[in-house]
């Protein structure tokens, strides 16, 4: 299977991990030798509920028996996919009211930002230098990392960068501004969070100029921080709300939401303002009803907070400098990439995934699903700690 993966299947990079799946469950990876591996990655942020949650089989398997892809999406009622918008519309603030699903949070990213100009008529796309929003032409173009970018140019026009947490950029926001697109929490920069009432600053600018603003939830969202949406912790409220990733329970989604009259545009001048075949596959919503349905009800949310205080006492060590983020979105930094690349890779010699950040080589990303149990998270610290040890 190794050779065949290295034959057949197109690689992201020179040394992916290749490790040979043979099944989850859980908290747990399993491997082709059935070694178990606990899982501090969740898939990067996309397994929300673990591995094989017996309510998202159970709603697949359910889904599976009447139908499945029927016709291009918006056309025919389909009760998984309206049952989902409706249970986000029932948790959001009443302005972020109906939703358009996709098949993937950069596609739903792409629909954000046609939906800004659409309503504005204006061009103008102002995101946050270090920022990652996806890989399609338009997702790249507002990715704050030159680096990344420049083998792939000319990417959109008219794209101008402000720094994250600088309120002194604010001014380069204006009436030319179509939109100001921003990450909650910056996930490839190194997991940053807004500070001194940066967001609601943000949001004041926009209001000001007449600019919406669309923040990127892909990772943050779905009780990852402990609120649902990461935004509710930091007092603003978005005009377009992108999320993914954790949404799906472990299959592939994305999802623009915004309010009636806004999303009414996409309808016409042009009609078919954005369209996709498979957005709100019905299995995939199902799957997604059902972990949304989980994150509300339960008290997952309060947990992700009380785990987040877990890490932070049983992760401390010398070589740990720093432990960014909100809930069970961490990294933690070492003092230097070679640190950081060395934990990774040993840990999963001893039974336990990590991974990267994008932009930031210091950070060890420490994303478990939100039912991790608290001595699962213990021992995984505990790993990372005794490998710190050896360095």
């Amino acid at each position: 299977m190794t050779s065949d993966f290295f034959s057949y299947q197109a690689q992201t990079s020179e040394n992916p991990l290749a490790m040979e799946v043979s099944h989850a469950n859980g908290s747990y990876i399993y491997d082709s030798k059935n070694k178990a591996y606990l899982d501090f990655v969740a898939g990067v942020s996309a397994c929300t509920l673990g591995h094989k949650h017996p309510k998202v089989v159970s709603a697949i398997k359910e889904q599976l028996d009447r139908y499945l892809h029927v016709m291009v999406y918006g056309e025919y009622i389909q009760e998984p996919a309206v049952n989902l918008a409706k249970l986000l519309a029932k948790h959001l603030p009443e302005s972020l009211n109906k939703t358009y699903l996709t098949n993937s949070g950069t596609e739903a990213i792409e629909g954000a930002l046609k939906l800004a100009k659409r309503a504005t008529g204006r061009s103008q796309i102002i995101a946050a230098k270090h920022a990652y929003h996806g890989n399609t032409m338009g997702s790249m173009s507002i990715m704050g990392f030159e680096e990344r970018k420049q083998a792939f140019r000319p990417l959109l026009p008219d794209v101008s960068f402000i720094t994250f947490n600088d309120n002194s950029d604010l001014k380069n926001i204006t009436t030319k501004t179509a939109c100001v697109i921003l990450e909650t929490i910056q996930g490839g920069a190194g997991f940053i969070e807004p500070k001194n009432n940066y967001l609601e600053n943000v949001r004041k600018r926009c209001d000001q100029v007449g600019a919406l603003l669309i923040l990127d939830e892909i990772q943050p969202g779905v009780g990852r921080t402990g609120k649902l949406f990461g935004f509710e912790n930091y007092n603003c409220i978005p005009d377009i709300l992108v999320s993914g990733k954790g949404l799906g329970g472990g299959m592939p989604i994305g999802a623009f939401t915004a309010s009636t009259k806004l999303m009414d545009l996409l309808q016409d001048n042009p009609k078919f303002g954005h369209i996709t075949t498979f957005g709100g596959h019905p299995v995939i919503a199902a799957a997604a009803y059902a972990t949304l349905k989980e994150v509300v009800e339960s008290d997952l949310m309060q947990q992700a907070i009380e785990k987040e205080a877990l890490v932070r006492k049983h992760l401390k060590h010398p070589l740990i400098t720093e432990i960014r983020g909100k809930g069970l979105m961490l990294a933690a930094l070492t003092p230097s990439a070679d640190i950081t690349n060395n934990v990774v890779l040993k840990a999963q010699d001893n039974g336990l995934i990590l991974f990267w950040l994008l932009f930031e080589p210091k950070a060890i990303r420490i994303t478990p699903p939100l039912t991790i149990s608290n001595e699962e998270l213990i021992e995984g610290c505990k790993i990372i700690t005794d490998i710190l040890d050896t360095l």
